[in-house]
């Protein structure tokens, strides 16, 4: 795969750890400059660090929950680097295994406002910088997952939330067309993350079993995104599933 020019700038969420550490890692490896966004700077400072190339990163601390954060991120970022090529818009969070009638309305608000109400905020504020740079346009990635297509137990708000995303991505490509912004979704199934250690040990089955899970490395996911990435503008991957081959998903599990 060839690198990118080195002035494609893009914007991760998500970036101190997981598959947002591995996608940013990537996309500096591969020549782009990348804004990192997190709630924590720390981490954010360690994958810039790591990375080998920290003059390519621009950290800024960011809750995707608050219109002003989003709005600083996506201002510091053109401020700093010019434009925005690429969001990947990947921050989010897990809901508690708890029956649907015993979740707190708390609960269930703080997964909201992170995955579904921080996913607009972020194509929000993408969509406004990439229409109204020169060259017009850009690409928006989505973080989905395996969640929008169907549910584990107990699991009501993030699987919502992961629905919803898909709603947010058509709707975001239909509209992105008339500036040149193509919009996609990564659905992934059982990354290897610090937040899927479960897997490897057993997590609740539809039919009541606790199971062990196959895992894939996160840096899978990582070329997944690389690949949706280097397409240019006049092409798209609207949907990309990428899963553990033998994960409980299709058919009866």
């Amino acid at each position: 795969m060839e690198a990118v020019e080195k002035q494609s700038i893009a914007v991760v969420t998500g970036a101190g750890s997981g598959i947002g550490k591995a996608v940013a890692l990537a996309l500096l490896a591969d020549g782009w400059k990348v804004a990192l966004a997190g709630r924590r700077v720390e981490p954010l400072e360690a994958v810039a660090a790591a990375s080998g190339s920290p003059d390519r990163a621009l950290i800024v601390s960011t809750d995707v929950s608050d219109p002003e954060s989003v709005r600083n991120l996506f201002e510091k970022t053109v401020e700093t680097c010019g434009r925005v090529d690429l969001l990947f818009n990947n921050a989010g969070a897990f809901s508690a295994s708890v029956p649907l009638e015993d979740m707190s309305f708390e609960h269930w608000k703080s997964v909201v406002d992170v995955n579904l109400t921080g996913m607009f905020l972020c194509i929000q504020q993408a969509f406004r910088v990439m229409k109204a740079q020169s060259p017009m346009g850009g690409r928006i990635i989505n973080n989905g997952s395996i969640s929008a297509h169907a549910p584990r137990p107990n699991s009501i708000a993030y699987t919502s939330t992961k629905h919803a995303v898909t709603g947010l991505t058509k709707a975001a490509s239909l509209d992105g067309r008339k500036y040149d912004i193509a919009v996609g979704q990564i659905d992934i199934g059982n990354a290897a993350t610090d937040m899927t250690n479960a897997m490897t040990k057993g997590v609740p089955q539809a039919n009541g079993d606790v199971a062990i899970e196959p895992v894939i490395d996160v840096a899978i996911v990582a070329q997944s995104v690389r690949y949706m990435a280097s397409l240019p503008l006049s092409a798209n991957v609207l949907f990309h599933t990428v899963m553990a081959s033998k994960m409980p998903f299709v058919g009866r599990g």
